[in-house]
């Protein structure tokens, strides 16, 4: 049984890691409230692009027709958000699993995919299941940083579909829904949904007066396409940052619950030896009190005796 002094250590340790658990989780919940306003602020940025394409597309014909997305001649590029720190719980394993049977779907044999992963941890997961990672990117730490990897990202995609003709590319990262929750999405950039490019092209206008352009048809649109990949990119990046933060919110909680109910353990532990120290003490006390008083008792006994023996003699 371990010593009140050794369960006092340990009672301190325990403390000690309680105080960092609640700092990461108070950083958590401030992030994920950062990267929060980060996806609302795109709201009127993507609501801009997609009035800028209806502009575009309007009373243009001929322009909705989309690639195949499959086949094992074709080639897949992906980029799958995941984290490079740990403390998230599964996060990285559920968005390396949904990104792997997304993939798997599109019957584009791996050896023919161009994956890149933000996170050095979703990279791992993904290298062990047999699915080569042609780069890792690293997670940016707050949403400054966002910009400049979405800038860089764009430009690789451009590379990949102007080099080496890669037609198919979707974006794979967990969705922020609410508190400490979250879910795996796929979103696909190329080729451009149809469905979407339809319904903005019929879309109403809001206002009498239509605008015009004067630039050229196709450089117009390939303009406004990459305003809204870069708006679809930096949305998945922010998601992918709540949920992380999300997730290690919930393994904080979780932590915190686990360290508290150990704490009752110890105390309760610590008390018990400390009683039972303090009555194995008051024990050895007694017990000397008692022995001093029987030698008291045989001692004076023994005077007695010889002073009897003196007076006969």
């Amino acid at each position: 049984m371990l010593t009140a002094e050794a369960l006092k250590r340990k009672i301190q340790s325990a403390d000690d890691l309680l105080g960092v658990v609640k700092t990461m989780k108070a950083l958590a919940a401030v992030s994920i409230r950062q990267y929060q306003r980060a996806v609302e602020s795109l709201a009127d940025y993507n609501r801009t692009v997609e009035m800028g394409l209806q502009i575009v597309l309007k009373d243009r014909r001929g322009v909705l027709a989309a690639r195949p997305a499959g086949g094992r001649d074709a080639l897949l590029g992906a980029v799958v958000f995941g984290s490079d720190q740990g403390l998230c719980g599964q996060l990285n394993n559920i968005i390396a699993q949904h990104a792997l049977e997304e993939m798997d779907r599109t019957g584009i044999p791996r050896q023919r995919r161009i994956v890149i992963s933000v996170g050095l941890r979703a990279a791992d997961i993904l290298e062990d299941a047999g699915q080569k990672v042609f780069e890792i990117l690293a997670t940016p730490g707050s949403t400054a940083g966002i910009t400049a990897m979405v800038q860089d990202i764009t430009m690789v995609m451009e590379s990949w579909r102007f080099k080496n003709s890669v037609e198919n590319m979707c974006l794979y990262y967990n969705e922020y829904l609410s508190g400490a929750t979250y879910r795996p999405r796929t979103l696909r950039l190329l080729p451009v949904d149809k469905q979407w490019l339809a319904k903005l092209k019929k879309q109403r206008w809001e206002s009498r007066t239509l605008p015009m352009f004067t630039m050229e048809w196709e450089g117009i649109f390939r303009a406004m396409i990459r305003e809204y990949f870069f708006v679809s990119i930096y949305r998945s990046f922010a998601n992918s940052l709540a949920s992380e933060n999300a997730s290690r919110l919930a393994a904080m909680q979780n932590a915190e619950k686990n360290i508290e109910e150990r704490l009752e353990e110890l105390d309760v532990q610590f008390h018990r030896q400390r009683q039972m120290t303090i009555t194995e003490e008051l024990l050895d006390i007694v017990a000397g009190f008692e022995a001093m008083k029987e030698n008291v008792a045989v001692k004076g006994k023994g005077t007695k005796g010889r002073s009897n023996v003196r007076e006969r003699g």
